[in-house]
């Protein structure tokens, strides 16, 4: 009933709020004599703020375009490599006309970054993907929005979500033969079971995973978050929070924890600075900073945008990882897609890396949380792990802004490239760019003999090979030759580097 009333109430204001709209750009166009008026801008700033403060906010892109590699600009296109009911797995394709660039791009590491289903959208993790890109083949899980999902899709669990992240995992490894994992926030703990279970039945599991302020240990340095998971029970919140979908959109009678409310958890949080803020975005439109209103408009159309999380995923995570604790106490059980019940057991894990990020000031996630994970996965050596606390950051900090451009990305570079594949070294189809330049050559001249067609006979393979063996000796400085060098010689400085550290 609730849902319903917020729909018919937002539906209400929706007029108002276009018509403020309008009302803003009427009164700052300078072509109306009224704009000339001495409080013409703070009319039109005052529209401006209602209109934001009435709109529907919804899902936004992630509008990366372009990323730089080296300061050539690559080319990104979005597409979807896997449509599950409840997640799409994403997929940043990269695309450069540069030859050195193209052939650095495939021979970098692909990562998984799995996003946090819990109450944003995976936008929110756009300055991570961007980063990432600069060194990274970028897949990312992009969860949708539960009232938008047919209730003949079925329900969606969390044992769903640790089998999703299974198989985005086995994709990516059928597809480049390895794979890394970084996840943040909220997936720390489902992904830490799902790399678990793949370990404990003898599985190929990931190089690294890497994991960002989540929830792993929720009884260390408990935040307001994890009181009222604790002081509130099971029953509370299945009887004061879950509703059913409006019969307006498609999910119509799904369970769900809806969006809506969980906005007003956040704003709950910090009421008083989400006030200032809207009051500096009025004044700055009143002065002109239209960098600064431009910024305010960026963050809140993301920090805004909210969506509905199926009820029987939400109330078993709370049950599981804020009140029975049952990763840490080692008595977490899953099923599989086959039906089969597994315990979670992270001392299972050997042939995967950790990395632990927290932040100093993170107040969703507190201080120890995360690290909890170094010693649930005793089985991995103590070489292999590493923990990383940032200095100032909040939670939003580690995965996002300048400390995690500038002191979480450059460590993460390292650890990736740290634990890269002993056999990159030997692919020319994965990886031709690390290849060393003897290796290569042997490879191509083996091609034409393993194929069994008469179709490439050696009359027409030799003067191919000695008119590339002339080009090669009679310009020694042209750009295809370093292309070739270069990539050795980084390689192999950056690895004895981090062997110093580790």
């Amino acid at each position: 009933m609730l849902y319903q009333i917020f729909e018919t109430q937002r539906s209400i204001m929706e007029p108002f709020s276009d018509l403020a709209q309008a009302a803003a750009k009427l009164y700052s166009n300078p072509l109306n004599p009224m704009a000339q008026t001495p409080l013409a801008q703070r009319v039109s700033a005052g529209y401006a703020l209602m209109h934001r403060l009435g709109k529907d906010y919804e899902k936004p892109e992630f509008g990366i375009k372009t990323v730089k590699v080296n300061r050539v600009d690559v080319a990104i296109h979005e597409r979807i490599e896997i449509d599950k009911p409840f997640c799409e797995l994403r997929r940043f394709k990269r695309f450069s006309d540069d030859a050195a660039t193209l052939l650095q791009l495939k021979a970098q590491p692909v990562v998984l970054i799995v996003a946090p289903l819990s109450g944003h959208y995976a936008t929110l993790l756009r300055d991570t993907v961007k980063t990432m890109l600069q060194d990274h083949k970028v897949y990312i899980t992009d969860w949708k929005n539960a009232r938008l999902v047919p209730l003949s899709d079925g329900e969606f669990h969390l044992d769903d979500y640790i089998n999703y992240v299974q198989e985005f995992i086995r994709h990516l490894q059928a597809t480049y033969g390895h794979c890394h994992v970084v996840s943040v926030c909220q997936p720390t703990v489902p992904v830490l079971a799902a790399v678990s279970l793949m370990a404990s039945r003898g599985e190929k599991t990931p190089l690294t995973m890497t994991m960002m302020g989540g929830p792993i240990d929720a009884r260390k340095s408990p935040t307001s978050v994890n009181n009222l998971a604790t002081n509130k029970s099971f029953e509370w919140f299945e009887n004061n929070v879950i509703y059913r979908v409006p019969a307006n959109f498609p999910g119509a009678g799904r369970r769900v924890y809806p969006g809506f409310l969980q906005y007003t958890g956040f704003v709950a949080m910090n009421p008083d600075r989400h006030a200032n803020s809207h009051y500096d975005f009025f004044k700055d439109l009143i002065k002109g900073d239209d960098a600064s209103a431009e910024a305010h408009r960026k963050f809140y159309d993301e920090y805004n945008a909210v969506l509905d999380m199926d009820a029987d995923y939400y109330l078993e995570t709370i049950q599981t990882v804020f009140q029975d604790f049952k990763l840490v106490n080692g008595t977490w059980d899953v099923k599989g897609v086959d039906g089969k019940v597994e315990r979670v057991r992270p001392q299972d894990i050997k042939g995967t890396a950790l990395m632990t990020v927290e932040g100093e000031l993170d107040d969703i996630s507190g201080s120890g949380q995360t690290r909890a994970a170094q010693d649930l996965c005793s089985g991995v050596p103590a070489s292999e792990r590493r923990h990383l606390e940032v200095e100032g950051a909040g939670h939003y900090g580690i995965f996002s802004g300048r400390r995690w451009r500038d002191m979480v990305y450059p460590q993460l570079v390292k650890f990736i490239l740290n634990h890269a594949p002993k056999t990159a070294s030997k692919s020319t189809s994965k990886a031709p760019a690390t290849v060393q330049p003897k290796t290569e050559v042997k490879t191509a001249a083996k091609t034409p003999t393993k194929t069994p067609t008469k179709a490439a006979p050696k009359t027409v393979t030799k003067p191919v090979a000695k008119a590339a063996a002339k080009t090669a000796t009679q310009r020694p400085s042209q750009t295809p030759v370093k292309a070739v060098a270069s990539p050795k010689t980084s390689v192999k400085t950056a690895w004895v580097q981090t062997g110093k550290k580790a």
